[in-house]
């Protein structure tokens, strides 16, 4: 490698929960100018890198087409389910069962090989469920920098007795949803989701599929590294998050928390329409429940008779696929105060107008954080892994109110809570506050400077 290179090379799966905070990052760094920024994802999400190279380019090197097993936005509506059902236990580890698949892993891993064969990175800059990625760091011995996108305990307590945690004892397990403080019967709970931890790995199936990794990681030569290792082994961890939304603990030197990953605003300016449409009301509730999220028809006919509650007090913005607007009522039984659309040109810019009142979201990683940074309450309908773990800290801060079913929509249950966060001040100015804090974290600028300022691109 030329020694006045340094390349930096961002991998991403193509989620856009775990790919857009470093589409952010990337995107800053082309604004500032630095040279040889690379971007390795799945090829369906290549317009996406080309469209944030600003002042240098940001080039794109495909790992392929996306492997359905490996991503839950194709993932078979059995195992969607199976990650969406009651027991968090059972949804968590069926998350592992469709991720753990060393095969498939080794698919990623050997495309991301010729990339970097190619690019010679002096840095890869990873997000934290790319586990192909951080094995290629480790085995090339390239330095490296991990994306969170979730809370920061998520990625810093164990998910078993015997791990290495740099949380309290006691403290909840992700993928829990328990709260801080817990009762005996919540202790007990959350203790017994680590002993399972372990004992899911028992099975004949999944020591077979244990085997098999090992036998893929020996003829590639990867040393066999735990969860915290690969967090150890980082040269910087970026969390999207701010420690006043997690319980309180030690967070290590390694990790800065640079708040929610927003790019210069607007995103969208062209987008007169819809951006005339909020300027025009006085009360938006906005409706985003990802894009993972799969709502069926009686889901689909609750909401509608969410905006029909609404009717008089509130207008409603609802981000719904078109795929799943063929679930929708005709449009003459739709009321008149809901505005539908497949795809919304800037989520933060919505987020963003101060017509905007409330966020009712599924409670991912980016988009609570997102709603928190621009001072919005949330309604939270949580239902995989991390939603639950950011649904209670977010009730327990004062910000949020979390449906008392999330399996089902219940009209009732919906505008009761929207009502009562739009009714109640301190969740405002909780909101707010919080809002200022993600800001003062410096996000993507301070992002960028901890990237600029490693001992790698020196």
């Amino acid at each position: 490698m030329d020694s006045a290179r340094r390349p930096i090379l961002f991998v991403s799966l193509p989620e856009s929960g775990l790919l857009n905070p470093l589409l952010v990052l990337a995107g800053e760094l082309s604004r500032q100018g630095v040279e040889d920024l690379w971007f390795a994802t799945d090829e369906p999400r290549r317009d996406a890198v080309k469209r944030i190279a600003e002042r240098s380019a940001v080039e794109f090197a495909s790992l392929g087409d996306v492997i359905p097993e490996l991503s839950a936005v194709t993932w078979s509506d059995e195992v969607y389910r199976e990650v969406t059902q009651s027991s968090r236990f059972k949804a968590h580890r069926a998350v592992i069962k469709q991720s753990f698949k060393p095969g498939l892993q080794d698919v990623k891993y050997r495309r991301l090989a010729a990339v970097v064969d190619e690019v010679q990175p002096a840095l890869m800059v990873i997000d934290c469920i790319s586990g192909f990625a951080i094995d290629l760091a480790v085995a090339r011995g390239i330095p490296y920098v991990l994306s969170v996108p979730f809370l920061p305990s998520n990625v810093l307590t164990a998910f078993t007795p015997f791990g290495k945690s740099y949380t309290p004892r006691g403290f909840p397990v992700p993928h829990t949803g328990l709260p801080g403080r817990m009762s005996l019967a919540q202790r007990v709970s959350n203790e017994l989701f680590k002993i399972r931890g372990v004992t899911m790995f028992c099975t004949p199936k999944m020591s077979s599929t244990l085997l098999a990794d090992h036998r893929r990681r020996k003829s590639l030569g990867l040393p066999t590294l735990t969860l915290m290792a690969r967090i150890e082994q980082a040269e910087l961890i970026l969390c999207n998050s701010i420690a006043e939304l997690d319980y309180p603990f030690d967070i290590p030197e390694k990790m800065r928390l640079v708040g929610a990953m927003v790019p210069p605003l607007p995103e969208a300016p062209h987008d007169v329409d819809l951006s005339g449409w909020l300027e025009a009301q006085s009360s938006v509730v906005y409706i985003g429940l990802g894009t993972i999220t799969r709502l069926t028809r009686t889901e689909v006919a609750s909401i509608v008779e969410v905006a029909r509650r609404l009717v008089g007090r509130h207008q409603v913005l609802w981000k719904l696929s078109r795929e799943q607007q063929r679930l929708l009522p005709p449009e003459e039984a739709l009321p008149a105060n809901l505005r539908i659309e497949s795809w919304v040109p800037s989520q933060l810019d919505v987020l963003a107008h101060p017509n905007v009142k409330v966020f009712f979201t599924h409670g991912g990683g980016n988009g609570f954080n997102e709603g928190v940074y621009f001072g919005k309450p949330l309604v939270v309908r949580p239902l995989w892994v991390d939603c639950f773990d950011q649904a209670v800290r977010g009730r327990d801060f004062g910000i949020s109110l979390t449906l008392d079913r999330p399996q089902t929509i219940h009209p009732g249950d919906v505008v009761d809570k929207i009502e009562r966060v739009l009714g109640t001040p301190s969740f405002r100015e909780n909101a707010e506050r919080l809002g200022a804090l993600q800001r003062a974290a410096g996000g993507r600028e301070a992002a960028a400077a901890r990237i600029l300022g490693l001992p790698a691109l020196a």
